[in-house]
């Protein structure tokens, strides 16, 4: 995090670390050849597919897609922050955080002065809860909901009497004080004179707790006729809605090891499920289900389980769940769909029917392929050529979405039998759709079981963004790597950072606004302020910037040379490789400008060549007559003119 821990500490750091001692502290690694195998932590697996490189101090799990340096790898495992990783590891190291990293000034300290404020305003609210007088109310409304004091006390559940200044009184001190309140958004300003008054009033309050225990942030159910039913806390330095899951921190302190986790929608369904013995509960905070929520339960699960409502507004919300999840549902992962009687809440089912009959329904649960065909279908004649045609025009983009491996192609199986489209035809579908995205996640697949190095050959016939060119293995193996143009040039820089010459110095081409684009961005940025860096660097340069989505893209691409250590007797030539796609990539990324932007960078050119041309022929039919004005028609005769290249 810049301004928090020095990027030069953090490289430090890498360079006393070796991996095979962090991840080996952790899980039991075997010598595997060069590298090291074991049973991936991240996900629940027989057969070992989590490979650790000492030379490239890299691992990556075939399995998931977990991968990373050692920094990576705690991150996960211990499931600590950013800073506090690093301060661990240089501890191990006998290294200590530089005095300017923890000045008061720093952001992640003056996270540390909201702690204390928020647990201030926790204990406030379950003081007022134990009020007798004016809780009353609360406490009748917890009773006829099922809950009792012992399930209060353990999800620290509370109450904001009724009254405009209860908690500014209590705890508003002094002017930090009052700041601290606002900023945490727990009082709102009244007026322009600035006045103040409680956010939340005559509410049970809910508090949203990290992973540690931390109260960052409330939910509060109105106990009267006020709209909005549920206030959450607004975002705050402590708080993001959308990453945040209500009942996790309970449901790990619970077990040791989470099997599944159940996604429901309120707080009080997680309280009530858990008094009843289901603490494997969680609820997103009022919206629908996100990656970032994705990420974090599959950090401490490999099965998800959505619970909505069985009717059409429940249909509709996993449909939206289901498009949410795909893209990160990897192999070893899975997720399923429960639907619960019209007008039944879990907190309300299991209290009817008890927690025996409630985990039935759960172990019923629909998996998520089937859910797929069971919604997609059901308005369509199976056995029709109109109705076969409509659901693989349906179910193609879904499998589209979903990364490589074997559930994707046991998918592409399923529609096959539905449909009597033979795999060939399907997979010639998707790859085709694909195509047709503007923006995708990379789809690697890799050939985990040779034991020889991977030296693979790329057909350069169509090398857009968008293609997606087969990789053949250089070896006895007929196995495949698939892997996008872009990412190919990403992977040749990361694992030889002296490619970089041949990278222009102010090209568009770093201008695109796609994943793969930005990456090269960020990728070059870091090798040329840092010409030294190995792979481990730049990847604890990447985590540094907590572009965690990105970090994880580039991890997935770099493996696929982590196996194969580069040589001079290897018969890839990386650099000539390298400079082949990146021509092919130059001259394709013009199609892709926008046409304003693509006559300036052409008129800054001295030649041009006949792609250019082409390029901007085509820009200027894209410009709206009011665009094509006298000084756009001499700009383009300006363009056209310049000696060919």
């Amino acid at each position: 995090m810049p301004g928090t821990i020095p990027q030069n500490f953090i490289d430090d750091v890498l360079d006393r670390l070796d991996i095979i001692d962090v991840i080996g502290s952790r899980i039991e690694l075997r010598k595997s050849g060069k590298n090291y195998s074991a049973c991936c932590p991240f996900h629940d697996e027989k057969t070992p597919s989590f490979s650790v490189s000492p030379d490239k101090q890299f691992y990556y799990c075939f399995g998931c897609g977990a991968g990373g340096n050692a920094v990576s790898f705690v991150l996960d495992f211990d499931k600590t922050t950013f800073p506090e990783t690093i301060e661990n590891l240089a501890k191990c190291v006998g290294l200590e955080i530089p005095a300017e990293a923890v000045s008061n000034n720093s952001e992640g300290n003056y996270k540390k002065l909201l702690f204390p404020v928020i647990k201030d305003a926790d204990s406030f609210y379950r003081r007022s809860l134990r009020d007798p007088t004016n809780a009353k109310k609360a406490i009748e409304y917890l009773k006829s909901r099922g809950l009792n004091g012992e399930t209060a006390r353990n999800f620290g559940i509370g109450f904001a009497s009724p009254g405009w200044e209860n908690l500014l009184q209590d705890l508003g001190k002094n002017e930090e004080k009052v700041k601290q309140l606002k900023i945490l958004g727990l009082l709102i300003d009244r007026n322009e004179e600035g006045k103040l008054y409680d956010r939340f009033r005559n509410r049970i309050m809910f508090p949203i707790r990290d992973v540690r225990g931390r109260t960052i942030g409330f939910g509060g159910r109105v106990l009267s006729d006020e709209k909005p039913k549920y206030l959450n806390s607004p975002e705050t330095p402590l708080f993001h809605k959308g990453r945040e899951l209500y009942g996790l921190y309970e449901a790990n302190r619970h077990f040791r090891n989470i099997e599944n986790l159940l996604v429901v929608e309120g707080y009080m369904d997680v309280a009530v499920l858990a008094q009843n013995g289901v603490h494997n509960a969680v609820a997103t905070l009022g919206t629908a289900v996100t990656i970032e929520h994705l990420n974090k339960i599959f950090r401490y699960t490999s099965e998800i389980i959505f619970c909505f409502d069985g009717d059409e507004a429940g249909r509709k919300a996993a449909y939206r769940a289901l498009d949410t999840s795909l893209p990160v549902i990897v192999d070893g992962r899975s997720a399923k769909f429960m639907f619960l009687p019209e007008g039944e809440d879990p907190d309300t089912i299991i209290r009817k029917i008890g927690a025996k009959k409630f985990l039935d329904l759960v172990a019923n649960a629909m998996p998520l392929s089937e859910f797929i065909f069971e919604s997609l279908s059901a308005e369509y004649d199976h056995n029709s050529v109109d109705g076969k045609a409509k659901l693989s025009k349906l179910v193609i983009p879904l499998i589209n979405k979903m990364p490589g491996g074997v559930f994707k192609t046991l998918m592409i199986r399923a529609l096959s039998k539905r449909t009597d489209l033979e795999e060939s035809e399907l997979k010639s579908l998707v790859e085709s759709e694909n195509n047709n995205q503007s923006t995708y996640t990379p789809n690697v697949y890799f050939d985990e079981n040779s034991e020889q190095p991977i030296d693979y050959h790329l057909d350069h016939s169509r090398l857009r963004n968008r293609s997606v060119p087969e990789i053949k293995a250089h070896s006895n193996t007929k196995k495949y790597v698939k892997m996008p143009a872009i990412y190919t040039l990403i992977a040749l820089l990361a694992n030889q950072p002296e490619l970089e010459k041949w990278l222009p110095e102010n090209e568009n081409l770093m201008d695109l606004k796609t994943d793969g684009f930005n990456m090269l961005h960020n990728l070059t940025k870091i090798i040329r302020k840092n010409p030294d860096y190995t792979l481990n660097h730049i990847i604890g340069s990447m985590r540094s910037i907590d572009n965690t989505k990105q970090v994880d893209h580039f991890t997935k691409i770099i493996a696929t040379d982590m196996f194969r250590p580069i040589t001079n007797n290897s018969s890839r030539d990386n650099e000539k490789e390298f400079k082949e796609i990146l021509t092919r990539l130059l001259r394709d990324s013009l199609y892709e400008m926008e046409p304003l932007a693509l006559f300036d960078y052409l008129d800054s050119k001295e030649n041009i060549d006949d792609h250019a041309l082409k390029s901007l022929n085509r820009a200027w039919f894209k410009l709206t007559s009011d665009q094509k004005n006298k000084e756009m028609r001499s700009l383009f005769n300006r363009i056209t003119s310049k000696p060919r290249a």
